[in-house]
């Protein structure tokens, strides 16, 4: 995939049901079907069982198996709520009868309320500045770790720029935080909320990880560490523009046993609270 037609396509699910979907999978570099990928084409499925125009607000899932690369993917709704200003709707992922995934979803009809929002940081290196995950394939292709590398090389419909990069190879333990810019390829002026909302799924479950390992960089890295992610939620709280750089900004508040957690708010270039992530993964040491 290299443009968010690319991904679109990946996203929307073939119908062959009433309230049955089906999907296939593209990697990101793993093994295994990428969660982000599931998360997005279940919200594609339980969008299409949503006919009041209500708005995707929240959502909350379980990863409760690796997913299959070569198998598609089906896609069960289940219809749990229309209410007078809320639709619910709950699904369910399968591969060979095997259910792999859960998430229920909620939507919301509009209605005017109150509106305050936290403030994005201040003085954080901006897009032009910084250096891309393709930049640094080129910059130090010969001297990057072998599955680094091989991550990287992977094409992909959007580019991340992390506003501080970690040198692999200089072990030393870090603050529990993480901070990435974020934009997609290719045309993005027809996609309207819904998919824009289904896009950003996908794309939340890239990095979080991330700062969760930080403070464990001395010890722990991406090849001597399983990870997985065991859940995610979502809450999406204002229309945004997919044109500009988009700011993922996360923390890890804890991390215990084999397992870390992390959250984090995603902004506008100009500061703009769009949506905020929360996410358990798995992290154990392997021997």
């Amino acid at each position: 995939m290299t443009t968010v037609n690319d991904l679109l396509r990946l996203i929307k699910l073939e119908e062959i049901g009433d309230c049955e979907f089906k999907g296939v999978s593209k990697t990101v570099g793993s093994p295994v079907v990428f969660g982000g990928q599931v998360l997005s084409q279940a919200i594609n499925a339980a969008s299409r069982t949503i006919t009041n125009n209500r708005v995707l607000h929240s959502l909350h899932a379980y990863f409760l198996e690796s997913g299959d690369l070569k198998t598609p993917i089906s896609y069960i709704v289940s219809v749990i709520r229309d209410g007078g200003s809320f639709s619910v709707r709950r699904v369910t992922a399968k591969q060979n009868g095997i259910t792999i995934f859960i998430l229920a979803a909620s939507f919301h009809k509009k209605e005017d309320g109150y509106n305050h929002q936290i403030a994005m940081k201040t003085n954080l290196k901006q897009p032009e500045e910084l250096l891309s995950w393709t930049d640094m394939l080129k910059k130090w292709r010969d001297f990057l770790p072998k599955n680094l590398k091989h991550f990287f090389e992977i094409e992909r419909p959007i580019e991340f720029k992390p506003v501080n990069y970690v040198n692999p190879f200089d072990r030393q333990n870090l603050p529990p935080y993480s901070d990435v810019w974020f934009k997609l390829k290719g045309d993005v002026t027809s996609l309207n909320l819904s998919k824009k909302q289904q896009v950003l799924t996908y794309i939340s479950d890239y990095n979080l990880l991330v700062s969760a390992l930080n403070p464990h960089a001395e010890k722990a890295d991406w090849t001597n560490t399983l990870t997985a992610s065991l859940d995610h939620s979502m809450w999406f709280f204002r229309d945004f523009d997919f044109s500009d750089w988009l700011l993922f900004s996360m923390e890890s508040p804890s991390a215990v046993g084999a397992r870390g957690f992390a959250r984090g708010n995603i902004f506008t270039r100009d500061g703009k609270l769009i949506a905020s992530v929360a996410q358990e993964g798995l992290m154990r040491p392997l021997n």
